[in-house]
């Protein structure tokens, strides 16, 4: 059997794309299914954060979209009489990733930069106006059939793996019958996107969450002149009825008039929390939106999805390269479901916490802290259980972003490999290990990581997480035994 591609993707959206780029970095050959003739010119996603910066990074646009981005200052919770209830600041410090911790983004410049790479990579194909019709498991490969839209023509591709990237209604979720666990947040709130006609207009300069059991809402500071209020509809409240002039501009009015902003876009989402119950199926795998839904209100919908592909993107490589690993495979749903529970679990006591003011039961939200204050840190969950040693300490944590002495990331080392840091003292126990092996000696930073992490060597996945760590001298033993899965 002849295979046309070692992967497709079905979705072009920043999720679909990051992957795209990704395969594409570690040479493998990709074809990309859009139903859509163009991008979709109006925001969207909003924000993403430290670590998904890091991933636009290793793809080699973090540079490019940088300059289309503002800093995010972080959150202020606001009681019905704008009584600051609780604030959630993102200092501007550069974290474990070595970025800032949150950011503000327009969708389409972020689509624009990640297709603007691909289109300079010779093994990547992307065909828009494409529907994908039928996805068949085969013993060793997938075949994919799809309708090209503009010449209603039917085609036929072989490939060794095909990836769902297509969102919320994901047809690839539909087809391998995977079932959405329910998590139990579901809420109808409505989007309204403008553009400010004036720099002189006084808004907020970061998000403010409007605390009400009646009406909550959320405003968001959103690049250049673009700012975002997200409400949440009353039961049984029509939307058609909600964007009947009169009654929206009641709304904007307290912020902003008629003269003062144009409406770029008004639409209805429906918030809620559900994780897919199978997000494999054969070479068949699922990411972003088509594995989980997740409400906005931390802005890591996006941000989950991307950590999806990147778990993901290194281990098809390996698959494709070296033949197909089951177990190295069957780790992606493992490490990657419960991470994004965890962010889901966080997202819904936010919006526990903004239903709930003006109401009796707010002393029964999730961040109310005994003394009656609220409490809310930001969360970096590890890995779920998969590749490795689970009693590891150090296993799933994040690997720090640490510079090279020629001034570059020293991330570019393991874009693409699994590595080994090693103390000097333990380098000619390992030395014969057969994945590369980085001294302390040469590169004098890593001791200080090794110290913080307490090892003698640590084992760094592509996707910038800690496989294993050795905290002896003389286990070369347990080393091979990690890398095993690879």
């Amino acid at each position: 059997m002849i295979i046309d591609y070692d992967i497709v993707i079905v979705g072009l959206g920043p999720v679909g794309g990051t992957l795209a780029n990704l395969l594409g970095l570690n040479g493998l050959s990709v074809l990309v299914l859009e139903r859509e003739a163009s991008l979709y010119n109006l925001p969207r996603a909003v924000h993403f954060d430290d670590e998904i910066m890091r991933v636009f990074n290793t793809i080699g646009i973090a540079n490019k979209i940088s300059k289309k981005l503002i800093i995010n200052k972080g959150t202020k919770f606001l009681d019905e009489k704008e009584k600051l209830i609780l604030d959630w600041p993102r200092p501007k410090k550069i974290t474990e990733n070595g970025f800032y911790p949150s950011y503000r983004f327009h969708q389409p410049d972020l689509e624009r930069s990640l297709r603007l790479k691909l289109k300079k990579i010779e093994n990547i194909d992307i065909k828009q106006n494409s529907t994908v019709e039928r996805i068949t498991n085969k013993d060793d490969f997938v075949e994919v059939g799809y309708l090209d839209t503009n010449t209603n023509k039917k085609y036929i591709t072989n490939t060794k793996y095909v990836v769902g990237c297509d969102g919320g209604r994901s047809f690839v979720r539909e087809h391998i019958n995977s079932k959405m666990e329910d998590l139990g947040f579901r809420q109808k709130w409505v989007v309204i996107d403008v553009i400010l006609k004036s720099n002189k207009i006084h808004l907020p300069d970061r998000t403010i969450q409007y605390c009400n059991s009646d009406r909550p809402a959320t405003y968001c500071r959103n690049v250049g002149k673009r700012r975002r209020w997200e409400v949440a509809l009353k039961e049984n409240e029509n939307y058609e009825t909600f964007f009947k002039e009169e009654n929206l501009w009641n709304f904007l009015n307290q912020w902003v008039t008629k003269d003062e902003v144009d409406i770029e876009r008004k639409t209805i989402y429906t918030f809620q929390s559900a994780i897919a119950k199978k997000w494999r199926h054969g070479r068949i795998f699922l990411a972003g939106d088509a594995a989980h839904l997740t409400p906005p209100f931390m802005g890591q919908g996006m941000c989950a999805g991307i950590r999806d592909v990147s778990n993901l993107a290194w281990k098809l490589a390996l698959s494709c390269k070296n033949g197909h690993n089951q177990k190295l495979l069957d780790s992606y749903q493992t490490e990657r479901s419960p991470n994004v529970r965890d962010y889901i679990n966080t997202t819904m006591k936010m919006g526990e916490l903004l239903n709930a003011i003006g109401s009796t039961n707010v002393s029964d939200t999730t961040f109310m802290q005994s003394d009656g204050t609220i409490k809310m840190e930001t969360i970096k969950p590890a890995l779920g259980k998969g590749l490795g040693f689970n009693k590891d300490i150090n296993r799933g944590k994040v690997f720090p972003s640490v510079m090279s002495k020629d001034g570059d990331r020293f991330d570019k080392f393991f874009d693409k490999e699994t590595i080994i840091i090693a103390d000097q003292n333990i380098i000619e126990t390992i030395k014969d290990i057969n994945i590369p092996i980085f001294s302390s000696i040469d590169f004098p930073e890593l001791k200080r990581i090794l110290d913080f992490f307490k090892s003698k060597a640590l084992i760094i996945r592509p996707d910038r997480y800690i496989l294993g760590s050795l905290n002896n001298f003389d286990n070369k033993k347990y080393i091979e035994k990690v890398i095993e899965c690879l």
